[in-house]
């Protein structure tokens, strides 16, 4: 993290009494995996006298919740606000605290309560009613919140097994690195005079008119998506985003139709109705 970001997270480990005494200023970025039985107190923070929760823990970091329809409904639900504004307000009889929430959610679950639906060698047992359920947990707004859903095929017996090189893991985080220069980069004349921003996740509508610039071929495929798939409004900057991130990391400025393809496929692709 910069130093900026460093003291944010720093401060609020000290609020919540987490600060190591051996550690005076937190540069790591925080990683925070709550098990799927915390309550929406524990998660967003709150309390006689309102304390951070987890979103706010994981400010600047990552917040990862496994098995993400086994959370309670309004607990994932009382997600959509942070996810948005990158901030969480919780109010009491005594006073009304804004605590800040800007994270990257990370999200696991299976397809189904039994985890075989579309598995080509083993036989889903679920009945219809238990996947429309299941799936229910996750709505609509709070899906369209999300900006990458992928979807993780079963591994096979010989690619378990296999002994495969490491990852190129400095290599990739080089090309990281890289990204995060140029978003940097970007909004260095911006933060001047405005609350700054470090990430292209954090971009209003104004700095998405200014910085998300599309050839003709992207745009008119942009268009053609939002016809075919009924994206709203937050879908359709959420791609520009997603778009604009891919053609950083290309080093390239302006976005093109490729870029937008690929953010396509990582929100469209994938349909709670496949079934």
């Amino acid at each position: 993290m910069n130093l900026e970001e460093s003291l944010e997270v720093t401060k609020i480990y000290s609020l919540n009494g987490l600060l190591n005494p051996q550690e005076s200023l937190i540069t790591s970025r925080p990683f925070r995996s709550p098990h799927h039985t915390a309550s929406s107190v524990a998660l967003i923070g709150g309390g006689t006298w309102p304390k951070p929760g987890e979103i706010t823990l994981a400010h600047r970091g990552v917040l990862f919740l496994d098995e993400l329809p086994e959370f309670q409904r309004d607990v994932l639900e009382s997600l959509r606000q942070p996810l948005e504004e990158g901030e969480i307000s919780v109010s009491r009889a005594q006073s009304r605290v804004v605590f800040p929430a800007k994270f990257i959610l990370l999200g696991a679950m299976n397809p189904c309560p039994c985890g075989y639906f579309g598995d080509p060698e083993k036989e889903c047992t679920c009945r219809p009613s238990d996947i429309i359920r299941y799936r229910k947990k996750i709505s609509g707004p709070l899906l369209d919140r999300i900006d990458l859903v992928i979807e993780v095929p079963r591994l096979s017996s010989q690619e378990i097994t296999e002994k495969s090189p490491a990852p190129e893991s400095e290599k990739l985080k080089q090309e990281v690195i890289k990204g995060r220069e140029a978003q940097t980069n970007r909004f260095k004349e911006r933060n001047k005079n405005l609350l700054p921003i470090f990430t292209n996740s954090e971009m209003g509508i104004k700095e998405i008119e200014q910085f998300c610039i599309l050839e003709k071929e992207a745009e008119d495929l942009l268009k053609k998506a939002i016809d075919k798939y009924s994206l709203s409004a937050r879908a359709y900057h959420r791609i520009l985003k997603i778009s604009r991130t891919i053609a950083d990391l290309e080093r390239i400025e302006l976005i093109k139709y490729s870029h937008v393809a690929e953010a396509l496929q990582y929100k469209t692709e994938f349909s709670w109705n496949a079934y």
